[in-house]
């Protein structure tokens, strides 16, 4: 337990951090699991748009700092995939 009162202040600050950082990773996670049905269905229209909006919600992450460059490449990388149907 925090003895110092900056110290509470941190463990408080990183706990809104680290709650505003899952619920980036958990956008991320949905928005993929949307892409994916999208392409299941065959529906190329809705893919796209899923597509499109995922990469932005990746890229947002990244500027945030919830998410490292490279791991946000490697979601891209694989939602392109996806998208191609490969």
């Amino acid at each position: 337990m925090a003895n110092i009162a900056s110290q509470e202040k941190r463990i408080n600050r990183s706990r809104r951090e680290r709650a505003e950082n899952l619920r980036y990773t958990s956008t991320i996670k949905t928005y993929f699991r949307r892409l994916c049905a999208a392409v299941a269905d065959g529906d190329n229209e809705r893919a796209e748009t899923e597509h499109r909006a995922l990469i932005s919600q990746i890229d947002r992450a990244v500027k945030r700092g919830a998410l490292h460059r490279n791991n946000a490449a490697r979601k891209k990388s694989r939602a392109a995939q996806i998208r191609a149907g490969g």
